[in-house]
């Protein structure tokens, strides 16, 4: 029963950037390994708000209309933010056959065969909230799944946990976190949508604008304000931007907007201005803030759908559809002599986000120095609107925007008014501690004041930023990687970036790099080799030779046999090098300083793969030659055993440099350790050797024993936790009389009595009791 919790715990608490990544095909995403059992598979598709999550559902829903996806005799769609409206209960027969589609008759037979064929069901959770809800999930009470009305939290629950209808095939999508709780054990399969590459970003604007007069030149005006372009990335965005490029060429204008702010204030501007008259501009001022308050309350509770009968008047609704803001949708019915209820949803995630940023603006009883409290970059004991994660940028981009033409059409907020909250952040970041940010909570810092293009905070920012700048384990997308570039290059200062598992793409990671005041960087071993392989195809040889001399890889934890493999790369890597450098310089002989640096390399691959992994290792060890502390000892055991060990043996003669060699816990046996003392002193600088908690006897305690003289440099030698006795500690006691340049032997173990391990240290205090 522990053993399960503690698997549980490390199943609940795994970060999904440490997963290796695989591209995969749409056909591809319900084949999972078979099991015996035949119960519910889980499978999660993860992506930011709007980047098409809910386009691939449909879509799979589609192809399975056509034929494809032949295993599922019924496939169940549902939008999350219409079916967890609080008030409303369903029943699993209610939620299938009356809220996704109403079979004509028969209702109840159709029910009954999906009871019994649970397999051939899939059931498609679009905006699942579950995986980064704290709240600990509802225990199921359906006993009765035809007649039992729940909460949909709670079926959620009973289908997760196998209570309901197992066997079937649950898809959901939901939005990324940084961990994933609770029901993460119980997921097979995890696909993360990462949004377009910069060529499918090209693609995408040239098809929007297909049909369009300004083909030609929609393309390049995008992709001449770089920072718009980068948010192309993510497929909502783009249409926003596309649709915006639209109506300025339209307009006769020759620009865009540099900001996200400006792009969706000039997008209601549009929206609204181009339908109203004058007698209409103050009612849809006064609709529209309304609306935004109405944003602002979903928000909170991490909702954007409402019942339509609880919005505030009926101008606020009949405004917000006929303008797109709102989409409605029906709710279903208990029975048939219900009256039909209706439903309203934001009609996208970007357009709540600034609406509530509008509101914080606009909202009377929220005090100048109260907005500051909005923005993610507070003190840890606060906080951030993670939900509504554009809120915080579109606050402070139109905290500069408020006399600005556009703004002033869609409020009625005096100038004075605005300058007041101008000086309130301008007042506020000044007196923020920069250097104490987390590295998420800095970016949010970076995102906001980079929307408020203002060139003091800009400055201001750059100025006291820290010269180690880490990201470890943070998601830079393009759009970030540009405001990072833009806001370093800002700065007088050398910086040193740590972007390892932070998910940048080639072209942001070469832009980083190639910065002259970026001095060095960590970045995930196959992104740097990827990059290197590039600027070679390009035969940019400068930046190539720049970038290496910049790359830091010291020191290396190998945990996956993806790590090996990338460090195989890089080291085949240099041998390319040679020849570019070569070609390039006339020198005869290049290393990558990474490679010439490395002094400190630990192996945790643990049992399943830890042999295999060490095989490929031994053969590239020798490449690293300033290599000192090699680490095979890990919590989850990496097992190299005996055969592991000669293999590593075999190469001792190379590593000249190597001070600290820890073996524990890897199985090591007699035979091992016979192979190992064999080519021991060919290791000339070792100064630590740990083989704590191995299988090693009097055997192994014998030859270890005969050549610890000859290891003149050897001063600790940790043999605790063997299978030692007495007699093998006697031996290595008398060799030790022989070794006056070691410091200290451990070698305590059940096996070897207490009386007779202090008999041993008396005659020698080096050895520890």
């Amino acid at each position: 029963k522990n053993s399960a919790k503690a698997m549980e715990k490390e199943l609940v608490t795994c970060s999904l950037q440490e997963k290796e990544k695989t591209a995969i095909d749409r056909s591809q995403i319900f084949q999972i390994p078979p099991r015996k059992d035949l119960e519910t598979r889980v499978i999660v598709v993860l992506g930011k708000a709007g980047m098409g999550k809910s386009i691939l559902v449909q879509k799979i829903c589609q192809d399975w209309s056509n034929g494809e996806f032949s295993q599922f005799e019924f496939v169940f769609w549902f939008d999350c933010k219409q079916i967890s409206l609080p008030e409303k209960r369903y029943s699993l027969k209610e939620l299938l056959l009356e809220f996704f589609v109403k079979p004509q008759e028969g209702s109840k037979e159709i029910f009954e065969y999906i009871l019994q064929n649970p397999a051939k069901v899939l059931l498609v959770f679009d905006g699942f909230k579950g995986l980064h809800d704290h709240e600990n999930f509802p225990r199921c009470s359906a006993s009765q799944p035809e007649k039992d009305l729940c909460s949909i939290k709670e079926l959620l629950s009973g289908l997760i946990q196998k209570k309901i209808l197992n066997g079937c095939t649950l898809l959901f999508t939901a939005r990324p976190k940084d961990k994933l709780y609770q029901c993460m054990s119980k997921v097979d399969k995890t696909i993360e949508i990462v949004g377009f590459s910069p060529q499918q970003r090209e693609l995408y604007i040239t098809k929007y604008f297909e049909e369009s007069p300004y083909c030609d030149s929609a393309l390049k005006l995008i992709k001449e304000c770089e920072y718009l372009f980068s948010h192309c990335y993510s497929p909502v965005m783009c249409r926003f931007v596309c649709f915006l490029c639209e109506t300025v060429l339209e307009m006769g204008e020759k620009s865009l907007p540099s900001t996200l702010t400006e792009v969706f204030l000039k997008f209601f501007q549009q929206k609204i201005m181009l339908m109203q008259t004058d007698g209409t501009t103050t009612q849809n001022q006064e609709s529209l803030a309304t609306l935004a308050r109405v944003a602002w309350c979903l928000g909170e509770k991490h909702q954007s759908a409402m019942k339509s009968d609880l919005l505030p008047s009926m101008e606020v609704k009949e405004f917000a559809l006929k303008y797109g803001f709102f989409l409605p949708f029906a709710l279903p019915r208990h029975s048939d002599s219900e009256e039909e209820e209706f439903g309203s949803t934001f009609s996208d995630f970007a357009i709540q986000n600034f609406l509530c940023a509008l509101h914080l603006l606009l909202a009377e009883e929220l005090r100048d120095k109260n907005l500051t409290k909005y923005l993610s970059f507070l003190s840890k004991k606060k906080k951030p609107y993670n939900w509504l994660d554009l809120m915080p940028r579109f606050l402070a981009g139109l905290m500069f925007l408020q006399d600005d033409p556009y703004f002033c059409s869609l409020s009625n907020e005096d100038a004075k008014q605005s300058t007041k909250k101008q000086k309130t952040l301008l007042k506020y970041i000044r007196r923020l501690q920069i250097n104490t940010l987390c590295p998420e909570r800095l970016l949010e810092l970076l995102r906001c004041v980079y929307e408020t293009q203002n060139n003091y905070l800009l400055q201001h920012v750059a100025l006291r930023l820290e010269p180690d700048l880490s990201f470890l384990g943070i998601v830079l997308t393009p759009p970030d990687v540009h405001v990072l570039h833009s806001i370093l290059k800002r700065s007088r200062k050398e910086f040193s970036l740590d972007l390892r598992n932070s998910g940048v793409d080639l072209q942001g990671l070469q832009a980083l790099v190639s910065l002259r005041n970026v001095t060095s960087f960590r970045a995930s071993l196959s992104d740097t080799v990827r990059l290197w392989k590039s600027l070679e195809q390009t035969k940019d040889y400068e930046l190539l030779k720049a970038s290496t001399e910049k790359f830091v890889l010291d020191p290396f934890k190998a945990k996956t046999m993806k790590d090996i493999s990338d460090l195989s790369d890089l080291v085949e890597m240099q041998e390319k090098m040679m020849n570019c450098v070569q070609e390039a310089s006339g020198c005869t002989r290049y290393e990558i300083p990474a490679i010439r640096n490395l002094r400190k390399l630990e192996f945790a691959l643990g049992p399943a793969c830890g042999l295999q992994g060490l095989l490929k290792l031994v053969k590239i060890l020798g490449a690293f030659p300033s290599l000192q502390h090699l680490d095979l000892d890990a919590l989850s055991e990496n097992g190299i055993g005996d055969e592991g060990a000669k293999s590593l043996s075999e190469v001792f003669p190379t590593l000249t440099s190597l001070e600290t060699l820890n073996l524990s816990q890897n199985k090591i046996t007699d035979l091992g350790a016979e192979n190992l003392a064999t080519a021991l002193p060919s290791l000339s600088s070792l100064k630590t050797l740990s083989l704590y908690n191995n299988n090693i006897c009097d055997l192994g305690a014998e030859n270890l024993a005969k050549v610890l003289p000859a290891m003149t440099s050897l001063r600790v030698l940790d043999v605790q936790y063997n299978k030692i006795t007495g007699v093998g500690a006697q031996q290595l006691t008398d060799s030790l009389r022989k070794c006056p340049h070691i410091k200290n032997l451990v070698m305590w173990t059940p096996t070897i009595p207490y009386g007779v391990l202090e008999h041993l240290h008396q005659l020698d205090s080096r050895i520890s009791v």
